[in-house]
């Protein structure tokens, strides 16, 4: 598949790493220092010049695309790119776009403005956050089959209860699969006799309620599932639509804005939240409003460093979990080493949402796994797939060593997998992948 990429900035950047080994891929970018570190880094071909010109399209071959992803960081030009490539071609085109009233144009009218598919970088960041406030003892939280399935991942703590146990003494729930433990760096898939260090991090699928049970049993004292207390820090998009969400599920978010013609368009934005304005780095503010007693605080204000500044503030009067909002991919490992509980990369996450569709097998839904070292899929088995028609330990010895597959769905209902289990035509099957395999498991799926 021949798949031209405009902009060439982290989102950019990381989708074309992940395709650049079994796609053609040409990335377009006004930056002549950016096009030039591709060339060496990736084996990808690179344009400089403007994506919403024809020209430059052209020039990137733009008659034998089969899909343009319009990622740069101005939603306007990305929308040019895809209303000027189907002037000229066929080609499947993706928005990246930051403006939730652009989605919600194209929501009403999916051929509006010549996109295909639209990803919302706000929307989706908050999303996700939410997802992270609704399990309270985990780093990242994904659903696959509407639901019906979660994938989780936990970071073991030293007083942990499952802390030094085996697998097979930890597994206490009926439609839970360890998938992997993440250690010093490596993915390692579990057998039954493995033992779960302090500082693992597991990662588990299943159904909703023993993802739930789980975290109950490696946090006992957090109150998962029933956070009360959320505080958001900055009314930034993000930071609206996290007060938004928590809305819906019956929270009353407080809501801290420094700008006060900002603070007044929340205050009638958000009919169930209590809007204060203020600045969230003063530290007398934080203790006379209590701050400290928050189940959640979530940092979403303007640039990282400030983010970690308010989370770090937080922590030291007693907040009990701290979520940031980190514009730049590369600092998220940093701020959780120095003491953000969970960082939030809305670049990351729009590029799990983009990157499901280049996928070779059309993978419904994708997860990654710190960024690289693994992804989380969803399929459709069709009568071609490996899995079709035959028992579980018979189908995966034909699957390359470092998948775990860790659910099943069929006709709606969530089937725990074992090894007697068939997998049949329709099924939906959710996997752990090893990043090393991942193209060779979605050809064969």
């Amino acid at each position: 598949m021949r798949v031209i990429i405009v902009g060439a900035g982290q989102v950019g950047s990381s989708i074309a790493a992940d395709l650049d080994g079994t796609h053609e891929v040409v990335v377009i970018d006004c930056d002549p220092e950016r096009t030039q570190e591709l060339t060496y880094s990736l084996d990808v071909l690179a344009v400089q010049g403007d994506g919403t010109a024809v020209s430059t399209l052209e020039e990137a071959g733009i008659e034998q695309a089969d899909m343009v992803i319009a990622s740069t960081d101005d939603d306007e030009t990305n929308i040019v790119v895809c209303a000027t490539t189907k002037a000229v071609c066929d080609a499947f085109t993706i928005a990246r776009v930051k403006n939730t009233e652009y989605l919600r144009t194209w929501q009403r009218a999916e051929t509006a403005f010549g996109v295909d598919f639209m990803v919302c970088t706000n929307l989706l960041a908050a999303e996700s956050i939410v997802r992270v406030i609704g399990l309270p003892a985990a780093r990242d939280v994904d659903p696959f089959a509407d639901g019906r399935v979660q994938m989780a991942e936990f970071e073991i703590d030293e007083g942990s209860p499952v802390a030094d146990q085996t697998v097979r003494e930890a597994d206490r729930f009926d439609s839970l699969t360890f998938a992997a433990i993440l250690r010093n760096g490596s993915v390692e898939i579990p057998s039954g006799e493995t033992v779960i260090n302090p500082g693992d991090r597991v990662v588990v699928i299943g159904s909703p309620k023993s993802v739930q049970s789980f975290a109950r049993s490696v946090a006992p004292s957090e109150s998962v599932g029933t956070a009360e207390e959320v505080v958001v820090v900055g009314g930034s998009e993000i930071g609206y639509q996290v007060a938004r969400l928590l809305e819906e599920q019956e929270f009353t978010p407080r809501v801290v804005e420094r700008d006060g013609v900002r603070a007044r368009e929340l205050a009638e934005a958000l009919p169930d939240s209590f809007v204060m304005e203020s600045d969230a780095t003063d530290m007398g503010f934080l203790e006379r409003q209590h701050v400290g007693d928050a189940d959640v605080l979530v940092a979403a204000l303007d640039s990282d460093e400030k983010n970690l500044l308010v989370s770090l503030l937080a922590k030291r009067l007693g907040v009990e979990r701290t979520v940031a909002v980190i514009d730049t991919t590369e600092y998220v490992e940093l701020f959780e080493a120095v003491g953000v509980d969970v960082g939030v990369s809305p670049r990351e996450v729009v590029a799990e949402e983009i990157t499901r569709f280049t996928r070779e097998g059309g993978a419904e839904n994708v997860a990654l796994i710190e960024s690289d070292k693994a992804e989380v899929l969803e399929i459709e088995v069709d009568g071609d797939s490996v899995l079709s028609g035959r028992a579980i330990r018979e189908s995966v010895p034909a699957l390359p060593t470092g998948v775990v597959i860790g659910a099943i769905t069929r006709g709606g209902e969530f089937i725990h997998p074992r090894g007697d289990t068939v997998i049949e035509p329709g099924d939906h099957v959710v996997v752990f992948v090893d990043a090393k395999v991942v193209d060779q498991v979605t050809a064969s799926l």
